[in-house]
């Protein structure tokens, strides 16, 4: 059965609305369990509770620490969006110990903004500057490094004042000045925006 032109927009519509909303998380910070425990402050609440639960926790290294085998990083972390990035701008929620097994270059990783994932170890006593915190530690299975990149993003454009309709079976067609013309146009100039890409 042949489909018609309505049908066949509507069908590659519906398809560009789906595909539009698929958001990716990078496979080194999937884990197995459908949503990582994503919520530092309920676990800060009770961290006896999530010990052993898998994570997911985000934001910038604040501090490296190499050790025997291991290498620690401090990171005050941020809400994630969607696919698991930072966002940018936020708040800190608080901060985390984050173990990677193995020897991690600090050069690599200081100051900038990370995802990481694996199973909550517990909480340990430490400082941020002369104040006591209590860390919530998380063993690393999986990490995500992210790259800060500027996009400029340009206001639409205005089409052309003048336009040709073609005809169609119930309209002779029409060439004249655009109806819509000036309708929700903003033409200031271009934002930069920065975002975080993989």
């Amino acid at each position: 059965m042949p489909m018609s032109r309505k049908g066949m927009s509507g069908a590659l519509l519906a398809c560009a609305l789906l595909l539009s909303g698929c958001v990716s998380v990078p496979d080194s910070i999937k884990g197995s369990s459908q949503l990582p425990q994503q919520d530092l402050l309920r676990v800060m609440n009770a961290p006896q509770l999530y010990v052993g639960q898998e994570s997911r926790f985000g934001g910038k290294v604040v501090k490296v620490t190499n050790l025997n085998g291991l290498t620690r990083l401090e990171i005050a972390t941020q809400p994630l969006d969607d696919s698991a990035r930072p966002r940018l701008g936020a708040a800190s929620v608080g901060r985390i110990f984050a173990d990677i097994r193995g020897f991690v270059d600090p050069v690599d990783l200081n100051n900038q903004y990370i995802t990481v994932l694996g199973n909550i170890k517990g909480t340990e006593k430490g400082e941020i500057g002369k104040a006591s915190y209590n860390f919530v530690v998380v063993d690393v299975r999986g990490y995500q490094r992210w790259h800060l990149t500027q996009q400029v993003m340009t206001p639409p454009q205005p089409i052309d004042p003048w336009i040709w309709y073609g005809p169609t079976r119930r309209h002779p067609g029409y060439w004249g000045p655009n109806p819509y013309w000036g309708m929700n146009m903003n033409t200031g100039p271009a934002q930069v925006q920065t975002i975080l890409t993989e």
